[in-house]
């Protein structure tokens, strides 16, 4: 176990975890909400340092992020647990882990040694996924500052919910913020992410956006009932145009029935196309469809000329018409780095 770098120690040997906005007061021998950090003698440790659930080398789209090197291989991994419990994850056998059997399972690759496996296959970057990075905060902060140092970008694929104190922690070491706005309303995030307070969220992605100048880029989940609420939509829309302003990428997602949500049907294409044609509205100039595959939905368009400057299949880039981050016809600027 390694003792985690943000916590306060509190009378009775409690400790107050500083990692993500749940700021768990966990009593000796006990662990957090997500179940990855242990109280140990009034101390706080990690349980998942370095312990890896999932480990592929795919593209970035895949994250998904379109606006930061369309085309590049990225290295992404992650662990176990989770400070969110959504009802239709699709991570669930990681994400919802207890992190007790399977930790002892799962193979250890220290920071070093993650970016020589970077190297050694040619990735852009490394992209910490598949489960909520913040919670593997220690062992992510040591593998961006080493990426750094080669040259590699960095990637988190996450909720939002990180306290401001851990964002600055990772925030000088990291170039691209994918976050999830699961809704905007604190119905849809009570029911979602047994969260009752979504502001902190909002805060943090300004922070990452303003202070950091991270990359960011959106990705709501539409499900049915849930988050699919359109003047909710709307304002999400402007908030994210307003305070992010306009270049910033919205993604806006097809559920698909799993875990305690098989009873939901997928979400209409044609909610998903007004939701975009809200967002285009709002002043967005890049809102895209996910996990609905062969449309034109999923293409950057100049803003300029409106021709296609990327074409995307199955979460990848096909066709790349840019010449320094500029379209190849009209010569008009694409938001992003290319």
């Amino acid at each position: 176990m390694i003792e985690a770098i943000l916590y306060d120690r509190l009378s009775g040997q409690k400790v107050q975890c500083r990692i993500c906005q749940r700021r768990c007061i966990i009593q000796e021998g006990e662990r957090g909400y997500c179940r990855t950090r242990e109280n140990h003698k009034g101390k706080l440790f990690t349980k998942t340092y370095g312990l890896i659930s999932s480990l592929m080398i795919s593209p970035i789209e895949k994250k998904p992020v379109y606006h930061f090197f369309p085309g590049s291989e990225w290295l992404s991994l992650g662990s176990f647990g989770c400070n969110f419990r959504c009802p239709g994850c699709q991570n669930w056998d990681i994400a919802h882990s207890k992190v007790t059997e399977e930790i002892k399972q799962a193979r250890f690759i220290a920071p070093d040694e993650l970016i020589q496996i970077a190297l050694k296959n040619c990735c852009f970057g490394i992209s910490w996924t598949y489960n909520e990075p913040t919670l593997w905060l220690e062992y992510t902060l040591e593998g961006a500052k080493l990426a750094k140092k080669n040259s590699l970008y960095t990637n988190y694929v996450t909720n939002g919910f990180i306290t401001a104190e851990a964002l600055d922690k990772i925030g000088p070491y990291l170039d691209v913020f994918r976050v999830d706005l699961k809704g905007f309303s604190e119905l849809s995030y009570q029911g979602i992410a047994n969260v009752n307070d979504f502001s902190g969220i909002l805060e943090t992605i300004k922070r990452a956006k303003r202070k950091w100048k991270m990359h960011v880029e959106i990705v709501t989940n539409v499900i049915p009932g849930f988050n699919d609420d359109e003047d909710d939509l709307r304002k999400m829309a402007a908030w994210i145009c307003q305070e992010l302003g306009k270049d910033t990428p919205w993604h806006v997602t097809r559920f698909f029935p799993h875990l305690n949500l098989s009873h939901i049907p997928p979400t209409p294409v044609k909610t998903l196309q007004s939701i975009q044609r809200i967002g285009l509205k709002q002043g967005l100039r890049y809102v895209y469809l996910g996990n609905v595959f062969g449309g034109e939905e999923e293409n950057t368009l100049c803003p300029e000329c409106g021709t296609t400057v990327i074409v995307r299949n199955g979460l990848q880039a096909r066709e790349i018409h840019l010449k320094e981050g500029k379209c190849e016809f009209c010569g008009g600027s694409i938001a992003g780095s290319f």
